[in-house]
């Protein structure tokens, strides 16, 4: 610690993320990035931008990417706001929405940046326990009192999915508390919650374009919302950060946007993967969670999961290893190409011998 810093910052444990190793022949499955590259029409829009423009500021207000996220989802672009990665999204929507009296609450097995923005901004939180099969139970919801409530759908990093039905539910039984739907993963197989904004003023839903979009690097993220919602994340952000998108950012955003046939094609097939490496897992003796994500989780009754971990980084392959509660003995591992996919089965087969 340092005798220069601050009372708030002395007190702050900082989300860790995950790791960027540098090893030769690596099979990096271990953060969630997409295994194939951006749109053709992104990275195009990104190289017609980098020119003499960039001596000017951006447009403050996105407004043309807004209209593009706008049109996909059949929203007006005052519904949407946009911001540098959908971490900063959140953390604008924790100060600016979540911050009540009564408590957030959130699942205790879920995005761990939760309870950092907690402790960062002086939240009250509480976490509600995941069911035995790792789902989230809108029922424990229900009967605890809150001011605020924040979900990721599908779970991370469990990868389980809640239905749009039982959203709608915990929606109709909260109307006086804001509930946040983070949405990052939800275009490889759950069900959005974007089609429930018009009926309900107290949902505000989350997505990046770094996951299914594959521009993890480019560090774009929007919230979906009632005008409302979105009033108060725009006062947070023109209170932080003006310019929080770059040219390059919202220009290659609005192209990845709306090439909607190469998302198409490039989100399927990553579903397509995770199921094969799925049954090859499960053939190797897995318990496999069932996952909606572009990542599966994943234990073996038979060996521990730090050492599997291990055993893989031997075979320069990284997957991502919790030391938490519950979850210690299994490893989150992201859906790759299917030649990273084989050579990780292939590794797992000849560990567990």
């Amino acid at each position: 610690m340092s005798r220069f810093w601050s009372d708030a910052v002395q007190g702050l444990s900082p989300y860790v993320p995950g790791e960027q190793p540098k090893l030769p022949d690596l099979v990096k499955l271990n953060t969630n990035e997409n295994p194939y590259g951006p749109s053709p029409r992104a990275i195009a829009a990104i190289a017609a931008e980098n020119g003499d423009n960039l001596k000017l500021y951006p447009d403050p207000n996105s407004d043309r990417l807004k209209g593009a996220i706008a049109r996909l989802h059949a929203l007006e672009p005052a519904q949407v706001f946009v911001g540098n990665g959908s971490d900063e999204v959140l953390a604008h929507a924790f100060l600016a929405l979540l911050k009540h009296d009564a408590p957030l609450l959130f699942p205790d097995i879920s995005y761990s940046f939760y309870p950092v923005y907690c402790k960062l901004y002086g939240i009250a939180a509480e976490t509600v326990p995941l069911a035995d099969d790792f789902s989230i139970r809108v029922d424990d919801y229900l009967a605890r009192p809150c001011g605020a409530i924040i979900l990721a759908n599908p779970n991370a990093p469990t990868g389980r999915a809640l239905p749009r039905a039982e959203i709608a539910r915990l929606l109709r039984a909260k109307p006086d508390a804001v509930v946040v739907i983070d949405e990052a993963y939800i275009d490889f197989g759950g069900e959005s919650a974007i089609p429930l904004i018009a009926e309900f003023p107290n949902l505000l839903v989350i997505h990046t374009l770094s996951k299914s979009r594959s521009l993890a690097g480019l560090r774009v993220g929007f919230a979906m919302g009632h005008r409302e919602l979105i009033d108060g994340l725009e006062r947070v952000k023109n209170s932080f950060n003006s310019y929080p998108l770059d040219r390059l950012a919202i220009v290659g955003a609005e192209a990845a946007i709306d090439d909607t046939a190469y998302f198409d094609a490039t989100r399927q097939r990553v579903i397509a993967s995770r199921e094969r490496l799925t049954g090859k897992l499960e053939a190797l003796g897995f318990e496999v969670l069932p996952s909606s994500a572009n990542f599966i989780f994943a234990r073996h009754p038979g060996r521990d999961g730090a050492e599997l971990a291990a055993a893989l980084r031997e075979r320069s392959i990284i997957v991502r290893h919790f030391r938490l509660p519950r979850i210690d003995q299994f490893l989150r591992i992201s859906i790759g190409t299917d030649a990273q996919c084989n050579r990780l089965a292939e590794a797992l087969a000849e560990i567990l011998k």
